[in-house]
C-alpha cells in the first residue's frame, strides 16, 4: 500500500513508501548527515537510491544537483513520486538502471559526491532468502557486488571527490581493502551503537579519492537509544522535538 509521510522533522518534505516495501530506515538519514557541507560540492549520486530518502535529505543540506540511481521499478515510482510532491525535480534526478557501469552513462569522473547505502549481505548458498523479490534484492547482492559498487563509486569521482557508504562492521576489512584497491582514501569512520555499551551494527565510512595514504580520523560512536528515547544526536539528525519517542515506523 503506497502512502506519502513526512521525512521526519522536515515538514516540508514528503516521501512515498509502500508497506510491502522497505520504508526509509535510519541507514538512509545517518548517511547523508554523515556528508560534510561544503560550497564545492556541485554534483552528488546516490547509487541504490530507493525511494529517494537520501535525495531528499541531502536537498534540505546541500545545494548540488542529485542524481539517485534505482534498479527495481517499484522504487523508482515511489522516489520519482517523491521528489515531485516536493517539486524537486530542478535539484533531483532519478535514473531507473542498474549502477554497474553508470559512469559510462552519466559520466566518468565528473561527481563531487557519490553516496550509497546497499545491501548488506554476500549472497551464497547459506543465505536466507526472502520470498519478497524486492527485500532479497535490497538487502542482498543479488544485482551487485560490493566491489563492483566500490569500483563505480572511483569512476564516479572527481581527483579529491568523496565516497560515503554506510555498511556492516564485519565487512569493514573488505571495505578498506577494496577502497585502497581502487584509489579512495579512508579518511573518517563513525561507528554506529544501538545503545551505550552495545556492539556497534553500522559503520559510516567517508573516502577521498586520490588522496595520499593515512590520517584516517575514528570519531566517537554515534548512540541511537538512551533507554526508550532517541538521543540528542540522533533528534538533530531527524530534525524533530526533544520530547520524542522512538515510533515504530522507524526502523533500526
Amino acid at each position: 500500500m503506497m502512502v506519502q509521510n513526512e521525512l521526519l522533522g522536515y515538514e516540508r518534505i514528503k516521501i512515498y513508501q509502500d508497506s510491502e516495501m522497505f520504508s526509509f530506515s535510519i541507514d538512509s538519514l545517518l548517511l547523508p548527515a554523515f556528508v560534510r557541507k561544503s560550497k564545492k560540492i556541485k554534483k552528488i549520486i546516490d547509487l541504490g537510491t530507493g525511494n529517494a530518502a537520501i535525495p531528499l535529505y541531502l536537498s534540505v543540506k546541500i545545494d548540488a544537483k542529485i542524481i539517485g540511481v534505482e534498479i527495481q521499478e517499484k522504487s523508482f515510482e515511489l522516489a520519482r513520486k517523491s521528489v515531485q510532491a516536493n517539486q524537486l525535480e530542478h535539484q533531483i534526478e532519478l535514473i531507473c538502471d542498474s549502477f554497474i557501469g553508470i559512469s559510462d552513462r552519466v559520466g566518468k569522473y565528473c561527481f563531487d559526491v557519490v553516496i550509497s547505502n546497499p545491501p548488506f549481505f554476500k549472497l551464497d548458498p547459506s543465505s536466507r532468502i526472502n520470498k519478497n523479490e524486492y527485500l532479497t534484492i535490497a538487502r542482498h547482492e543479488v544485482k551487485m557486488t560490493l566491489e563492483e559498487l566500490v569500483r563505480e563509486a572511483s569512476l564516479l569521482l572527481n581527483n579529491g571527490g568523496s565516497f560515503y557508504l554506510i555498511h556492516r562492521p564485519d565487512r569493514l576489512t573488505d571495505i578498506l581493502s577494496l577502497m585502497r584497491k581502487y584509489n579512495l582514501e579512508p579518511k573518517r569512520i563513525q561507528f554506529v551503537l544501538p545503545r551505550r555499551n552495545t556492539q556497534p551494527n553500522h559503520v559510516l565510512i567517508e573516502a577521498v579519492k586520490g588522496r595520499q595514504q593515512g590520517g584516517l580520523v575514528v570519531l566517537k560512536p554515534l548512540i541511537v537509544y538512551t533507554k526508550d528515547r532517541w538521543t540528542k544526536d540522533i533528534i538533530n539528525i531527524y530534525n524533530i522535538g526533544r520530547d520524542s519517542y522512538v515510533t515504530e515506523s522507524i526502523k533500526s
